[in-house]
């Protein structure tokens, strides 16, 4: 089954309850401006609506109300998703892996402080971090690909259609990639985040069966448990919409995923990160970087090409370019 341990993770996420408390705040805090921006908007485009002689123009205003307020948020979470990632994530995740290796790390307020110097200490600007998260994406979508999906599990003719539907059961399991490969770049205290997500794609790679196996079962576990918490999600954001003018209805369905989404960030999110570092650093224990999946990784993804451009243009060349590597 799973090589991750389920209490210790649960553990860490105890143990860095303020960086929970903060991923509530900000988390349910967007949710809270989806509901405030969707129910204005509704509430103004009611009132809009009775100008229209049409005897459905205020419910149709209310509708389009909504969109706009929903969709005013929405640009709002897009343009401040760089913090997010850099004070929200990051920091978390630099605590959690001092958690996986034994470090003591401070309580409280003083948690937030201490990660959020870590994080500046790799990453200077937010934007870098920013970068290099954008490139680890794109390089690990070749990674299903190169490693053979699970055809190479499934030899049995006329199941192409399953084996494609279990192809995109992995891709869509390695969402949290690029945040194993942010904890990688923390854990070495690496001074070029380029060259050391680089590697830290590669080693994933090399190991990608034992990782996508992990993180298949993690995705089912995840998926479960956002399917309950969206059935339960139902009932408040009904509530909220029934103080809502109009027959607005099909909002609470939309809501409802809102409130899911804002629950799996704040706990089911870290929970993963947590049970995937802990595999991946014990898999890549002892092991350097492979050249030939290096080259393959840069054959089949530009990303990937161009994180390592700007890997070895930080150090003038590769250092490792030639290194053999434990499998």
């Amino acid at each position: 089954m799973w090589d991750f341990d389920i209490g210790r993770s649960v553990s860490i996420m105890m143990r860095t309850w303020p960086f929970i408390v903060f991923r509530m705040i900000v988390y349910f805090g967007i949710t809270l401006a989806y509901i405030v921006a969707t129910g204005t908007g509704a509430s103004v485009g009611y009132g809009v609506g009775h100008i229209s002689a049409d005897p459905d123009g205020p419910l149709s205003f209310a509708l389009w109300g909504g969109v706009v307020g929903f969709g005013v948020v929405s640009i709002a979470v897009y343009w401040i998703r760089e913090y997010i990632l850099y004070v929200v994530k990051a920091g978390h995740i630099a605590v959690m892996v001092h958690l996986i290796d034994g470090r003591d790390i401070p309580d409280g307020q003083d948690q937030i402080a201490y990660a959020k110097e870590i994080v500046t200490q790799r990453f200077a600007e937010a934007n870098i971090l920013f970068v290099v998260d954008q490139l680890v994406k794109g390089a690990i979508r070749a990674i299903t690909g190169l490693l053979g999906g699970i055809a190479a599990f499934l030899p049995i003719p006329g199941l192409s259609g399953l084996v494609s539907f279990i192809n995109t059961v992995i891709r869509l399991s390695l969402t949290y990639v690029d945040e194993i490969i942010l904890g990688h770049n923390i854990r070495i205290n690496s001074a070029s985040p380029f060259e050391t997500a680089r590697q830290g794609v590669v080693l994933y790679a090399q190991n990608g069966k034992i990782m996508v196996k992990n993180a298949v079962w993690l995705a089912v576990i995840m998926w479960g448990v956002s399917f309950v918490i969206f059935l339960l999600m139902l009932a408040p954001a009904g509530a909220i919409l029934f103080l809502m003018p109009g027959q607005l209805a099909g909002w609470a369905f939309v809501l409802a995923i809102v409130f899911a989404w804002a629950f799996k960030a704040a706990f089911i999110e870290p929970f993963a990160i947590a049970c995937l570092m802990q595999v991946y650093f014990r898999t890549i224990e002892g092991q350097v970087p492979d050249p030939a999946w290096d080259a393959r990784l840069a054959e089949a993804s530009s990303k990937f090409g161009e994180l390592k451009d700007k890997a070895l243009a930080s150090f003038g060349g590769s250092r490792w370019g030639t290194a053999g590597a434990t499998r």
